[in-house]
């Protein structure tokens, strides 16, 4: 049961820009999400996170896209989760992009006692070199797996792995063709998988058992790219296949349901939404799925 919800917006976009995925924070808070989210609960707006300049720069030797910028992020949202755990409230983060989760895992437990429900159209665990893009969207998964050694980052090698392979469940992959075809391994067969073809066809009874897997303490991360591109045109990298909004409904009010730590959810992009349609499409879905756990 969430009994009182803190909001946390990341205005980070991995690409090192300040447009995109970055205003997603506040296109949502503008499209009515505190008014939604108050209707049926208590909610504290704790913000957004404060970003360092972000640079478009892939550093030569992390092969990422700003990886101070990064840093930067991971221990900003850590901050502020961390505060909104100690106020007694559920955590709801707003992406921004996906490494917001990075940040999120490291806020609460251990190394070996923390969890992950991985709700996402993509694995995102290519290691840095072979990254098309040089996105930490594309990896933050392999990081969190300790799948990639990042002897560039002290503090994440410290707390490497933030959770180990028989801690996370994904949920809707569908991108395993893409990432052979550039030469890098996917994760079926190393951590628990059910793909967007299966999520789709009984999304209540694989996030129920998915579910089943994690002990607690876990946490629910969403990425609104699992969405089908006609369900959410508003996302960087389209891909065939995905969910319906029933389907996202069902898969996250089945795991809200079974007390997650918290919550973020990330990748819409409102560049992409000029009449903020999906704006505030995605209000409803997060606020009602908060009031059905409340």
């Amino acid at each position: 049961m969430i009994d009182g919800v803190g909001v946390l917006g990341v205005p980070y976009n991995s690409a090192g820009r300040t447009d995109g995925v970055a205003v997603a924070p506040a296109a949502l808070r503008r499209a009515g999400l505190l008014e939604a989210l108050a209707e049926t609960s208590s909610v504290r707006d704790y913000g957004d996170v404060t970003l360092t300049a972000p640079s478009t720069t892939r550093d030569p030797e992390t092969h990422v896209i700003d990886p101070d910028g990064l840093r930067a992020v991971v221990g900003r949202v850590r901050d502020g989760v961390s505060r909104i755990l100690d106020d007694g409230r559920f955590p709801l983060v707003l992406g921004g992009d996906c490494p917001v989760l990075l940040g999120c895992l490291a806020a609460f437990g251990r190394t070996g006692g923390r969890r992950l429900l991985f709700v996402d159209g993509h694995e995102d665990a290519y290691p840095p070199e072979l990254s098309t893009t040089g996105e930490a969207a594309d990896m933050e998964l392999g990081l969190a797996l300790g799948l990639v050694e990042p002897a560039w980052w002290p503090e994440l090698a410290a707390l490497s792995p933030l959770v180990g392979p028989d801690d996370v469940h994904l949920l809707g992959p569908r991108d395993r063709r893409a990432i052979e075809s550039y030469g890098s391994r996917s994760l079926a067969g190393r951590v628990a998988i059910d793909d967007g073809a299966t999520l789709a066809g009984d999304p209540r009874t694989v996030t129920a058992g998915a579910v089943r897997s994690l002990r607690p303490p876990w946490w629910l991360h969403v990425d609104l790219d699992v969405l089908s591109t006609d369900a959410l045109p508003a996302v960087d990298y389209p891909q065939d296949g995905g969910l319906d909004w029933t389907g996202l409904d069902i898969v996250t009010r089945t795991a809200l349901a079974a007390a997650p730590v918290g919550w973020d959810v990330t990748i819409y992009n409102p560049d992409l939404d000029p009449e903020a349609t999906y704006a505030q499409r995605i209000v409803g879905f997060i606020a009602s799925s908060i009031g059905d756990a409340a």
